[in-house]
């Protein structure tokens, strides 16, 4: 008897010992943010709240869904979030296979989860997107419904091992620089038009027709009646996962690509957690932004792969008049431990940053080729403060323009499209008054960056009427640059322990006052350029 009880009793360990790392491949490991995130922060902010769901879980297979590439289960997906949401919320599960289908709307206290080896391809169809009010580059507008989006919604989650496809290449356009001749051959032989530059490729005639009625960005002007909208819908690309004015979301271990425009848009959320997440993009998609986290407060983008066709990790708050009245900014943002293949910038701040950012963390993310390294960029009109960033420990390589760019006189061009007599035409501008509609950057901390291969190493672009203030760079190595530093319009900059090894002048400053280098200050006031070596 005692023997057989002491055999019980070693089963009993060892299924103890057994199932959490059997189950583990099915649970939820979003209640696994190691709170160490939070220690020795720069500035205050609570603990990101997690989403947790009650023990209920359906299968789309139950609702009619099948996943053989060819059925549409737009309705049978949806369909199990609801169920799941009038439970009072659970799990719903996106089994293996090929789920074609069009929008999914996720609400409250549902857990989408997705399976290994699930793939979620979103329809081509246009017409399964409806046009609807939105906010699209921080302005009010139309734009047709995201592939994925919730509303008003709280303890939301994605999780688990799939992929979701937007379907991004019949709504994009391409532009001809961006690929090579047999590359731009193949693309128009597909069918599609060419504009009248023959530059710029549009997948239908209705797209192009949106690009003509469009003067600034992507939001289009004097289309008035429905039959006008509906003309341009294939212009009216939507992100990919536009999720709005909701608490507590996570999005973790999925994979998102070949969005229309950007990828993921969480916008005026609180409590948001992105966490081992993949975003790719092709290198050439236009607008193809990986995140772009807008308004949100308390949030953690952390364990993140993202190779994107425009901005990767992107801080804003709403344009011009638009993002002042909304008065939402960014802030309590810890960005950790990403990896980021292309974009137009690593971790960027603007140029949508009418409403403010602060207290913003990054730390501990490697570049790898993306065209600017750290980006902060705003114009005249925007208004907004950014304040309050804090950067450390950022490892970069192979960077075609700046390590580190403050531009604000922004143009609305990738980094390197625009050329220098571009820039230097809108610097020409009368100096305005200070006003509402004046950015302002201040109060940015950086240190440890390390970049092995840049065409400029610095660059700071402040405005004459308001310079951009109190940047500190410290212990920082960047080796392999064309050029070195220009310091422009900028008040009470300190460069402390900097190597930058260069061709040329190592470092240049004008219009700048109370500049800093290893002690030293220096004060140029004058238009006339300065030239330090580092």
């Amino acid at each position: 008897m005692n023997t057989l009880r002491k055999r019980v009793l070693r089963l009993i360990l060892l299924l103890i010992a057994v199932l959490p790392s059997f189950s583990g491949v099915y649970a939820q490991s979003f209640n696994l943010i190691d709170n160490s995130i939070y220690q020795n922060l720069p500035f205050n902010m609570p603990q990101v709240q997690q989403p947790s769901f009650p023990d209920y879980s359906v299968n789309i297979l139950d609702f009619g869904a099948k996943g053989n590439g060819t059925t549409l289960n737009t309705e049978a997906i949806n369909n199990a979030i609801k169920a799941v949401n009038t439970k009072g919320g659970g799990k719903v599960i996106i089994p293996e296979g090929l789920w074609l289908t069009g929008p999914i709307e996720l609400l409250s206290n549902v857990n989408l989860y997705t399976e290994q080896n699930a793939l979620i391809l979103f329809t081509n169809d246009f017409n399964a997107y409806p046009i609807i009010k939105t906010s699209f580059e921080g302005l009010d507008t139309r734009r047709c419904q995201s592939p994925i989006s919730a509303q008003n919604a709280e303890n939301i989650a994605i999780t688990g091992y799939g992929v979701f496809d937007g379907a991004g290449d019949s709504w994009r356009p391409v532009k001809k620089d961006k690929l090579t001749t047999t590359q731009w051959k193949s693309l128009v032989a597909s069918g599609g038009v060419v504009d009248k530059s023959g530059k710029i490729w549009y997948p239908t005639s209705g797209a192009l027709k949106g690009a003509m009625s469009t003067k600034e960005f992507n939001n289009p002007e004097g289309i008035e009646t429905e039959e006008e909208w509906n003309a341009i819908r294939p212009w009216l690309r939507p992100v990919l996962l536009n999720i709005v004015k909701s608490n507590r979301v996570l999005l973790e271990g999925v994979t998102f690509k070949n969005s229309p425009s950007w990828c993921l848009h969480p916008l005026s959320c609180e409590d948001i957690t992105i966490n081992k997440v993949k975003v790719f993009n092709p290198w050439y998609s236009q607008n193809g932004d990986a995140l772009d986290l807008e308004s949100c407060k308390n949030a953690l983008i952390i364990n993140n792969i993202f190779d994107a066709g425009d901005d990767a990790i992107c801080i804003k708050s709403g344009k011009d008049e638009n993002g002042r009245k909304r008065a939402e900014p960014c802030q309590n943002v810890i960005v950790k431990n990403n990896t980021i293949l292309h974009g137009h910038g690593g971790f960027v701040v603007g140029s949508e940053m009418s409403g403010g950012v602060k207290n913003i963390y990054v730390t501990d993310c490697t570049f790898l080729g993306t065209d600017v390294g750290l980006r902060f960029k705003s114009t005249r009109g925007r208004g907004g403060v950014v304040e309050n960033i804090y950067i450390n420990n950022i490892n970069m390589i192979n960077i075609p323009n700046e390590a580190l760019l403050f531009d604000l006189f922004y143009g609305g061009k990738g980094a390197g499209e625009e050329t220098d007599a571009e820039l230097a035409e809108r610097m020409k501008a009368p100096v305005p008054p200070v006003t509402e509609e004046t950015p302002s950057f201040r109060n940015i901390y950086i240190s440890n960056i390390t970049c092995r291969g840049a065409g400029r190493a610095m660059f700071f672009n402040g405005l004459p009427e308001m310079p951009i203030r109190n940047v500190q760079i410290k212990d920082a190595i960047i080796t392999n640059a064309e050029q070195g530093v220009i310091i422009s319009q900028t008040e009470n900059v300190m460069i402390q322990n900097v190597k930058v090894e260069s061709k040329g002048n190592t470092l240049q400053i004008k219009n700048s006052k109370d500049i800093e280098i290893n002690g030293k200050t220096y004060n140029n006031p004058s238009g006339k350029t300065l030239n330090i070596d580092l």
